[in-house]
């Protein structure tokens, strides 16, 4: 029995490497003759720089950038050994862990330090950018990554703007760098909200980041006066209604317009480069898992990405918390999905016992 665990992270509890690592121990108690392959996965958001580090044989870079806040923080990304391919984060500078929950606001925040991080590697000669815009604490559009790039915006007396959130409906002229960037970027992204409207970035994710309803309404006039800028200035129109230029505050939109990026299903892009086909292949069961699985699991996530690259090979899951019910499970293609919390206790407590409770159950599971 050849056994592939492919997990994400259990969020705020175990990273995905600890997860599949607490499966495989799971697995061989029990079945001390079958043989496990540990995967760790990510759909693109925080942690995928740890995934792909390997696969893609990256060195790190860090260095001194902005915080959301503009405050300094080091930073690292991921360079190729040829120097040609360069793996962004952008949490690493602009995500949502980097301020405490009083510290939230989209108003104030920008995507500036993850612009410096592309320009560090911009600068080191690499060609090609992978940006994963996961986990984002900032509503800007993308304008401070841009910023950071040499793209200058304007208001109307000719006055430079500070690229926040904040400011988006004070532009009224974008300056594009003289130098050229990318020859290409690809941005790994798992949601595929428009960048405006209900559905679009300030109104699904700006509370998390601290949006009150009037802040909500300030940012989607702005992320809207940027999109009308694109279309009539770098003409780019229709820019806010591709699926995922709402991702990341906008950064989405802001990768289309100022990287002319071209934006990936994370977990596509993630099964692709470390290697998950040839390995399913060869596999008799998958074994794959997230914090919480729910009907969220069935658009674009890694759960979805996993059921549908297994190539008729058999998929269960494990959870911390279970939402869906047996027809969400079955839709996504699961063959069965279990919480590893058998017993309710304190929060705390289970996210504490999350590598104990992974290994006691994958050891239950019937092979």
């Amino acid at each position: 029995m050849r056994v592939l665990i492919a997990c994400d992270s259990f969020k705020d509890a175990l990273s995905a490497e600890g997860v599949c690592r607490a499966i495989a121990r799971g697995i061989a108690k029990a079945h001390p003759g079958a043989q496990t392959i540990e995967m760790p996965l990510s759909d693109g958001g925080e942690g995928v720089l740890d995934i792909l580090r390997r696969a893609l044989s990256l060195s790190p870079i860090s260095l001194t950038v902005e915080d959301p806040l503009g405050r300094p923080v080091t930073a690292s990304y991921g360079l190729s050994a040829d120097g040609a391919t360069a793996l962004v984060e952008m949490a690493e500078a602009s995500g949502l862990q980097r301020l405490t929950q009083a510290e939230r606001d989209p108003l104030l925040t920008s995507t500036f330090g993850t612009g410096q991080l592309l320009a560090d590697a911009k600068a080191r000669g690499a060609a090609r950018a992978l940006l994963a815009i996961g986990g984002s604490a900032t509503n800007d559009a993308g304008i401070g990554m841009a910023a950071a790039l040499g793209w200058r915006f304007l208001d109307s007396s000719g006055a430079a703007v500070k690229p926040i959130g904040g400011n988006l409906q004070q532009i009224a002229r974008i300056v594009p760098p003289s130098a050229p960037l990318f020859a290409q970027v690809d941005v790994l992204c798992d949601v595929t909200n428009p960048l405006c409207g209900p559905n679009g970035a300030s109104h699904v994710y700006g509370p998390q980041k601290g949006g009150t309803p009037e802040m909500i309404a300030q940012l989607d006039a702005g992320t809207r006066h940027m999109a009308a800028l694109a279309a009539d200035q770098l003409d780019r129109p229709g820019l806010a209604d591709v699926p995922g230029a709402g991702a990341a505050g906008g950064l989405g939109f802001g990768a289309l317009a100022f990287l002319n990026a071209s934006l990936k299903r994370g977990i596509e892009m993630v099964l692709d480069l470390v290697g998950f086909d040839a390995e399913v292949k060869r596999a008799d069961l998958v074994i794959t898992g997230e914090g919480h699985i729910d009907s969220q699991s069935l658009q674009g996530k890694l759960i979805q990405g996993v059921c549908a690259r297994a190539n008729g090979v058999p998929v269960i899951a494990l959870c911390g918390k279970l939402s869906a019910g047996p027809a969400d499970i079955a839709q996504v293609g699961l063959k069965a999905a279990w919480s590893i919390n058998d017993i309710q206790r304190p929060l705390a407590e289970m996210l504490a016992a999350t590598a104990e409770n992974l290994e006691r159950k994958a050891a239950s599971i019937p092979l």
